[in-house]
């Protein structure tokens, strides 16, 4: 991908712990690495398919200045945050603040931090065997839309599945979803697990009945092994009812593990029929 550099933005601004900070001020510089695609706006000369980085750096100014942080690493969020939310075209930025006066009490350059933010593409599997099936889904699916910063950009058609698992209990209704999204891994997964326990999920049975299953399958292309985290979900490649879904909306996206599409893995999981 291409990138848009703007260089050491200079603000006086009133940021900081101590209230010397906020009373006397101090110089920061700002700078952006914006990564986003110029080929279009290159080839045709038009300015409609790039961004504006006169108008990005107003945006910077504009949340710089309107209010006093304590910390500049809260203040390279909410800039990140404004950023990302109002110029679409910009998929990535690298953020810069820099503190040449940072009262440490020893002689320096400067102090900085810096951070990466990007747009993520995260897929959900959802699943209800308990209540009115297809009003727990889309229920489900609306909480989904509400969380912050979060956009559903995909949504598969609603399939009926026999129970995983544990076999005493009714079929499920099952869906997945796309979502774009400026919310971290763990961030995600603590809204969902919200979500489930406002709509009245209770975990009794391993595989048991549920009004509401949520389940990170993907985050982009990442791989997360936590203790209760893990990205990709494991089997997801041996279960029909993620994988049928999962095809319908992005049926050529490959596994980071199994270096797979989506639409191979059900393919051969409908040949063996391998159960976990």
């Amino acid at each position: 991908m291409d990138k848009i550099y703007i260089r050491d933005l200079e603000f006086i601004g009133y940021h900081g712990v101590f209230e010397e900070e906020k009373k006397l001020g101090q110089k920061f510089f700002v700078s952006l690495e914006l990564t986003t695609n110029l080929r279009e706006a290159g080839l045709n000369n038009d300015i409609t398919k790039t961004t504006h980085y006169g108008e990005v750096s107003e945006s910077v100014k504009k949340i710089f200045f309107q209010k006093k942080y304590d910390l500049i690493e809260t203040l390279a969020e909410d800039i990140a945050r404004e950023v990302l939310l109002n110029y679409p075209l910009i998929s990535e930025l690298k953020l810069e603040i820099k503190k040449p006066w940072a009262p440490v009490g020893i002689p320096l350059k400067d102090l900085s931090v810096e951070i990466t933010r990007k747009w993520n593409e995260v897929y959900i599997s959802l699943g209800s065997n308990m209540g009115n099936k297809k009003e727990n889904l889309e229920k489900a699916i609306k909480e989904v839309a509400k969380i912050k910063d979060t956009f559903i950009i995909k949504e598969s058609k609603i399939i009926e599945t026999e129970p995983f698992g544990y076999k005493e209990q009714d079929d499920f209704l099952n869906s997945c979803i796309g979502v774009k999204t400026l919310l971290a891994p763990r961030e995600i997964l603590k809204e969902l697990l919200a979500i489930e326990i406002r709509m009245g999920r209770e975990r009794k049975i391993k595989w048991g009945p549920r009004i509401i299953d949520l389940d990170i399958i993907f985050y982009g292309k990442e791989v997360i092994e936590e203790e209760d985290l893990i990205v990709p979900h494991p089997y997801m490649e041996y279960r029909e009812f993620v994988l049928k879904p999962l095809e319908e909306i992005i049926p050529n996206f490959v596994h980071p593990l199994l270096s797979k599409r989506i639409s191979t893995l059900r393919k051969e999981l409908k040949t063996v029929n391998k159960i976990i």
